[in-house]
C-alpha cells in the first residue's frame, strides 16, 4: 500500500512540474518575439537613412558595396568591425531613444536608427 501512494505521489509531482514548465516555455515564448530589421550599405550610404523600431529589434547591416565600411554609433553603444562586401554585423535594440550611427572610415556616412 505505501508503495503504491508514494508511487501515485511521485507520478503527481511530475505531471505538475511538466505541466509548469510547460507553461512556462510557451509564456517566455510568447513575451519575446523576434523582430528583425534590415539595413543596406550602397554606394557610399546606408539606405534607409532613419530607421524606426520596436523596442528588442535586431537591425542587421549588410555591406553590399564594394570597399569596407563601419557601423558605429555616436555614443558608443554599438560598434562593428570594418565589414567587406557582403559581411553583416547584427545588433539589439534593448531600450528606446534615438541612435545615430557613421562609418568611421567614410564619416559623411550617416544614418540613423529610432527605437520607439
Amino acid at each position: 500500500m505505501k508503495r503504491t501512494v508514494i508511487f501515485a505521489l511521485t507520478f503527481a509531482l511530475l505531471g505538475m512540474a511538466t505541466v509548469a514548465l510547460l507553461a512556462s516555455a510557451e509564456e517566455g515564448a510568447s513575451n519575446t518575439p523576434q523582430v528583425m530589421a534590415e539595413v543596406k550599405i550602397d554606394n557610399f550610404s546606408f539606405g534607409p537613412d532613419e530607421l524606426k523600431i520596436a523596442v528588442g529589434t535586431t537591425v542587421t547591416w549588410t555591406n553590399r558595396d564594394d570597399i569596407p565600411h563601419t557601423v558605429v554609433s555616436n555614443d558608443g553603444v554599438f560598434k562593428s568591425k570594418v565589414l567587406d562586401t557582403d559581411e553583416k554585423f547584427s545588433f539589439t535594440f534593448s531600450k528606446a531613444g534615438t541612435f545615430p550611427y557613421f562609418c568611421s572610415i567614410h564619416p559623411k556616412m550617416v544614418g540613423k536608427v529610432v527605437v520607439q
